[in-house]
């Protein structure tokens, strides 16, 4: 079967992802049954749309093309991403535009603020692209928009999802002054594929972020994901789940890599409902609090839910 792409969706292609546009086509993997989703749509999504539309704002559930958005936005939850649409990195599993990002919109936290109180969030998941190119790495827009919400929305718990600041002096001390109720940085994937997945970043230098927002804030909660479906090695993955607890990590998300495009990396192969279950108790047994592993788990997926539960295991515990 011959595919016809039109030059304006050749142009699109390459202005959202200007260092994929020249890397060979790969096989993109046909979903098995238990990825499927329903299509996005109704009153409610229309409503959550509608919100996000009229503040401005940008979220992870449109610009990396979650799987889940239909259920979260009907169910009026979305996850709000800061400090603009274009990620100054090229992490080979990601669909969030890259290129040279513009100025930082001072009047983004307000704007964040008041659409979570308009949804009526009881958890907020805030987020961003990586800013490289700013002297703290985004991390006081980070700040400022937490106070944002907590004076719009006082009874409103907030959750960030923040780059690695690259490594940059004071960028998580900011942050975690702020007082989220959740700090996550996602490990992404396994060490030994850090060069061809994650070339930006640095494992140890992920780890670390996570160790330092323990060690500023003990008894608040720590978070970090992974993907699989890259080519890693169960044992690989034992590794990091030893790694992530000896950083103090309390809450452990493990979910599918889906390809978005046949320029990003390649899909090795599709973990069953059975694997995950199999990892799940594997990481409850290793001391997590909280842990989702499901093929459709994303970070910000049932947060709010999954933020009760795991207050509740740990007050259990105490």
């Amino acid at each position: 079967m011959t595919v016809v792409i039109d030059q304006n969706e050749k142009d699109r292609r390459a202005l959202r992802h200007p260092e994929k546009a020249h890397r060979p086509d790969s096989a993109v993997l046909r979903k098995p049954e238990w990825i499927r989703v329903k299509a996005p749509g109704g009153i409610a999504y229309a409503g959550t749309e509608t919100i996000v539309r009229e503040h401005g704002l940008h979220t992870v559930c449109e610009e990396a093309g979650c799987p889940n958005i239909g259920e979260c936005w009907t169910n009026r939850h979305a996850t709000m991403m800061i400090l603009g649409d274009t990620c100054t990195r090229a992490c080979a599993f990601c669909n969030v535009k890259t290129g040279l990002p513009g100025p930082v919109d001072a009047d983004e936290p307000q704007h964040v603020a008041e659409a979570v109180a308009k949804l009526g969030l009881r958890h907020v998941v805030i987020t961003s692209v990586d800013r490289d190119d700013l002297a703290d790495g985004g991390a006081k827009h980070f700040a400022d928009t937490i106070h944002a919400v907590r004076r719009a929305s006082p009874d409103t718990t907030i959750e960030v999802l923040t780059p690695d600041f690259r490594g940059k002096k004071g960028g998580v001390e900011i942050v975690m002054e702020a007082r989220p109720d959740v700090f996550n940085h996602n490990l992404e994937t396994v060490p030994r594929l850090y060069l061809g997945i994650r070339p930006g970043a640095r494992y140890y230098t992920s780890l670390r972020l996570l160790d330092r927002a323990k060690e500023l804030v003990p008894d608040g909660f720590t978070k970090s994901g992974l993907m699989v479906g890259l080519g890693e090695a169960r044992e690989e993955i034992m590794q990091v789940m030893d790694d992530l607890r000896a950083a103090g990590v309390d809450f452990l998300t493990i979910g599918q890599y889906l390809q978005p495009t046949r320029k990003h990396a390649a899909l090795d192969r599709f973990w069953t409902p059975d694997e995950f279950k199999s990892l799940e108790t594997t990481a409850r047994a290793k001391g997590f609090i909280m842990v989702s592993a499901t093929p459709l788990t994303r970070s910000s997926y049932h947060a709010d839910a999954d933020f009760a539960e795991m207050k509740a295991a740990r007050a259990a515990k105490a």
